[in-house]
């Protein structure tokens, strides 16, 4: 992992002892507060603790003042290799010019980094863990090879304690929203719109009577029969979807991945599938291939 990303940190990080008394960093709290939404879903997905995504993000990119999260989205210091195709960005860390993975947007940066884990064998022992133990999976991490620092397993601890981040592991501490339905479970934005995230064995009827929507206008917004079963982890929109992805993909098409579909990929970003499509001068009987590129808006 990239060196130069502890720096900061550091600095004000010698020991236990010493980060323990350390004062509460706004701009860790205000980084915290824009992607903890983002790490539960992909807890929720891929069973990785938030609290350990979080601190990694955290600690990886300088709470996203990096300059590889500022110029590639990089926010986890992930390299090209293991067959790395998408876009590149080019530092100085255990060689001159090494590669990273460079993304549209952190929120790919997110995900990858999820599959990343998912998919390397050496991490496949972490997934045995319970979703709690954020000690067995930071200690873990290090054991595996994800970074070479001596103190990585340290840094991540210190950090989820000072900031509590381990709240979010539990469902404790629940995204705020502006909503009259009191419901058990995290509700999030993207894209101006509101969406949560399936659970196992539900419906777009079971879903909507937990909050209070219709659920014939559940399955519309999402573009599906009202009689489909969700497939846990899957994105599901409680309003009417956008036409085009936020201003911050202007110039920043997806690329697509394998597993991926023209629907999936519409899901992901809160698009209407048929801008999708408009969007990209394709047709619905167009299968899309691993690499290729789609205009977001």
């Amino acid at each position: 992992m990239k060196k130069t990303l502890y720096t900061l940190f550091c600095l004000c990080l010698t020991s236990s002892s010493v980060f323990a008394q350390a004062r509460w960093n706004a701009q860790y709290q205000q980084y915290i507060d824009q992607w903890s939404g983002v790490a539960v879903e992909q807890m929720n997905r891929y069973h990785i603790p938030a609290s350990i995504t979080l601190a990694q993000g955290l600690l990886e990119s300088g709470a996203g003042r990096s300059d590889l999260a500022r110029q590639g989205n990089n926010h986890f210091g992930i390299k090209c290799h293991n067959g790395w195709t998408g876009a590149t960005v080019y530092f100085d860390d255990d060689i001159r010019n090494d590669c990273f993975r460079s993304y549209g947007s952190a929120r790919e940066s997110y995900e990858d980094h999820s599959l990343f884990l998912v998919n390397g064998r050496r991490y496949a022992s972490l997934f045995q863990l319970k979703q709690s133990d954020y000690k067995g999976w930071a200690r873990g991490l290090k054991a595996a090879g994800y970074a070479t620092n001596p103190r990585y397993a340290d840094h991540l601890i210190e950090i989820i304690e000072l900031y509590k981040l381990y709240e979010y592991d539990t469902g404790k501490h629940s995204v705020s929203v502006n909503t009259s339905v009191s419901i058990d479970r995290d509700i999030y934005m993207f894209n101006d719109r509101l969406y949560v995230i399936a659970r196992r064995g539900e419906t777009f009827r079971s879903l909507g009577d937990e909050l209070d929507i219709s659920w014939r206008k559940l399955a519309k917004y999402n573009e599906r029969d009202k009689h489909d079963t969700l497939q846990e982890g899957e994105i599901i929109w409680l309003e009417k979807k956008a036409r085009k992805a936020p201003k911050e993909f202007r110039d920043r098409p997806h690329v697509v991945k394998a597993g991926e579909s023209m629907y999936t990929i519409a899901q992901y970003y809160g698009i209407r599938l048929e801008r999708l499509y408009k969007l990209n001068d394709l047709t619905p009987d167009y299968e899309i291939r691993v690499g290729d590129r789609l205009k977001l808006r």
